[in-house]
């Protein structure tokens, strides 16, 4: 086996949604009150009910020089074609060898945070089956095989949530995304039973529950002086709170067969994490009373957490304290920790070495698996490897794009970019792009 060999599913990606992606899908009586785009002083912007939300590109920087990446997208033409048209990203996918994708939303937060926030909900609703809509039909059916959907459900009514879930499962959907900790969107913890029939129905229906980072808690700045890169190293780790809450939370009791995955959090923390929790619950179970049926935390874990990695050959050197048949791959397209056109190449240097069944399963079989996802039924696998694809694209310019443009920290110059630069150059664009 080689590195030509392998089958790559990305199981986090991200789709910049097109100015036209709600237009078709709103129901006729909310015509005219969609998500859309409007340019505001030279920025596209996204603009819900009146409201304009800021920063369009979100970190799509991909295809640019590393020397840009803090260049943030103020509109469509400074973003790589592949971040927003299916048929461009089908081309990068095949450039860098990539068979599957997960694409997480991007104007509406990588859980819908901004539908959930809005006061009107049965506009909030149409607006979530109008993105799952545009995401399914006009993403993910452009490419029969090479996507594996996502919806979004509405947070403020679980059993609307549950109708939504079963409503897109029976279109072949098997996955939502959801927040790592809703309760710091205002709504109820994970250990509350409100959310039991959104459980219920991702068992009922072979659904797995997607928690991104940055969907509830978020990586913390140490401070304005401090350097970006601190903040950047801890982003992945910062999802482990949200994970240990989820190993002590209750619905694994109720719904066994329930599953989740910590999107774009790595795997070399994870090691760790199961030798405390299982630690703590040995040493101070007798008075918090916490129980696992006679399990330790570290054997939920393992049941029921699907994890991730880019780049990890620490975690890579560790799989025999994690469940091999759990660990995917993912690419990150196209945020700025992503691999791309080179993706191929850095997987094989960190697993390269292991098993080729082990190869198998981390690459593609894992995901196949627990997203129900089946592509080699409708491409044939000898379709599907990284050699293969890479062959369809000989066409794809992959080299490095300077003068994208976009709007950069003040003053960066070439001194050390601070976490204070990049909340200023957010706050100003923001502020900028209000009606």
């Amino acid at each position: 086996m080689n590195k030509d060999d392998m089958v790559l599913v990305s199981v986090d990606d991200h789709a910049i949604e097109p100015p036209d992606a709600f237009r078709r899908h709103m129901p006729a009586k909310f015509k005219g009150r969609e998500p859309h785009v409007k340019q505001i002083n030279g920025r596209d912007v996204w603009v819900f009910e009146e409201k304009a939300y800021g920063y369009m590109g979100l970190n799509a920087v991909v295809g640019r020089p590393k020397e840009e990446y803090g260049m943030e997208p103020l509109s469509y033409d400074h973003m790589r074609r592949g971040t927003w048209n299916v048929k461009d990203r089908v081309d990068d996918m095949n450039a860098n060898g990539v068979l599957g994708s997960i694409c997480f939303p991007t104007f509406p937060g990588f859980a819908g945070q901004k539908f959930q926030a809005h006061p009107e909900k049965d506009v909030s609703l149409a607006a979530i089956q109008a993105y799952n809509d545009w995401h399914l039909y006009d993403w993910c059916h452009a490419a029969p095989g090479r996507f594996i959907p996502l919806s979004l459900i509405p947070f403020w009514d679980p059993e609307a949530a549950a109708a939504e879930i079963r409503r897109m499962a029976a279109l072949g959907v098997h996955a939502i995304t959801f927040s790592d900790n809703p309760s710091l969107l205002g709504y109820p913890s994970i250990h509350d039973s409100y959310w039991d029939p959104i459980w219920r129905a991702c068992v009922d229906n072979n659904v797995v529950v997607c928690c991104h980072i940055g969907s509830g808690a978020a990586a913390a700045h140490a401070s304005d002086q401090s350097p970006i890169d601190a903040w950047i190293t801890t982003m992945p780790i910062s999802i482990a709170n949200s994970a240990a809450d989820w190993l002590w939370a209750p619905m694994w009791k109720k719904f066994p067969k329930l599953r989740m995955a910590l999107s774009e959090g790595g795997i070399g923390w994870v090691p760790y994490l199961l030798e405390r929790a299982d630690f703590t619950h040995r040493h101070h179970h007798a008075w918090t009373h916490s129980e696992f049926g006679g399990q330790k935390p570290s054997d939920i874990f393992k049941k029921h957490f699907i994890t991730c990695f880019i780049e990890d050959a620490f975690g890579l050197q560790n799989l025999e304290y994690m469940n091999v048949d759990m660990v995917t791959w993912e690419c990150d397209y196209p945020h700025s920790d992503c691999t791309w056109p080179d993706s191929p190449e850095g997987v094989w240097e960190q697993l390269g070495h292991l098993p080729p069944d082990i190869i198998a399963k981390i690459t593609h079989l894992n995901v196949m698996r627990e997203f129900s996802y089946d592509p080699f039924a409708i491409l044939g696998r000898e379709a599907c490897t990284v050699g293969a694809l890479r062959a369809k694209a000989r066409h794809v310019n992959v080299e490095p794009r300077p003068g994208m443009g976009g709007a950069a920290p003040e003053g960066q110059g070439q001194r050390v970019v601070t976490s204070g630069d990049i909340n200023r150059m957010f706050a100003k664009a923001n502020a900028a792009s209000a009606l």
